[in-house]
């Protein structure tokens, strides 16, 4: 049921005010085209990810054929240490400063040199290392056993005994002077415990030299 129109103090009615809608309502074709707009814009914004490109992933590396790790076949490879070659041994020439030795053979457990007259026992065992000596240099050398050592599997060194060479009479290893060019067959004497077993000798041309290594044992 409507309600009476206001009436003024004077008994004439005041007319009523006419009822004002909003812009939106006035305009509904605008409004709808607008919210269509905005939400294609929104729509826009969520699928391009706010406009960063993609960026592309890495490849999966290819699985060995033979079951090899890829991180181990990637790997390079180590380079192998070359194989140490054996020092000479009894019957091969060798080389040091003016003189080539030659080993011929060796004799252990010898326990005395010379004859009953004239000789000497060893303290433990004497043992005679047979070699040839040549002069390869252009100046003389003398070949002096006492320079030579031997070396046992305890990892001692023992000094020749030129004293006990002597006996022997044709050792030639004491002060024997060589010309250049000739050879000489020598024995070089040493007094090692009777439990020692040689393993190698340091060849010298003298005292001084470096010395060349030939494996007896």
């Amino acid at each position: 049921m409507s309600q009476p129109a206001p009436v003024d103090p004077t008994g004439i009615p005041i007319p009523a005010r006419p009822v004002r809608r909003s812009w939106f309502a006035r305009h509904k074709v605008l409004t709808t085209f607008g919210a269509v707009v905005v939400a294609i814009i929104a729509i826009g914004a969520l699928g391009g990810g706010g406009g960063s490109e993609d960026v592309p992933t890495a490849a999966a590396p290819a699985s060995s054929t033979d079951g090899q790790d890829p991180a181990e076949a990637a790997a390079p490879a180590e380079a192998e240490a070359p194989a140490e070659e054996p020092a000479p041994g009894i019957g091969t020439p060798v080389r040091d400063g003016k003189f080539e030795f030659t080993v011929t053979g060796i004799e252990p457990g010898v326990s005395r040199v010379g004859d009953d007259m004239l000789g000497k026992d060893a303290q433990g065992q004497f043992l005679l290392v047979h070699l040839t000596v040549t002069n390869i240099g252009d100046e003389a050398q003398y070949f002096d056993g006492s320079s030579q050592k031997l070396l046992d599997a305890q990892g001692r060194t023992h000094s020749a005994d030129s004293a006990a060479a002597i006996y022997l009479g044709d050792a030639d290893s004491f002060l024997n002077q060589i010309n250049p060019g000739n050879t000489v067959d020598g024995t070089v004497v040493f007094d090692v415990p009777a439990d020692a077993t040689p393993t190698a000798l340091e060849l010298h041309d003298s005292a001084w030299s470096g010395g060349v290594t030939v494996t007896v044992g």
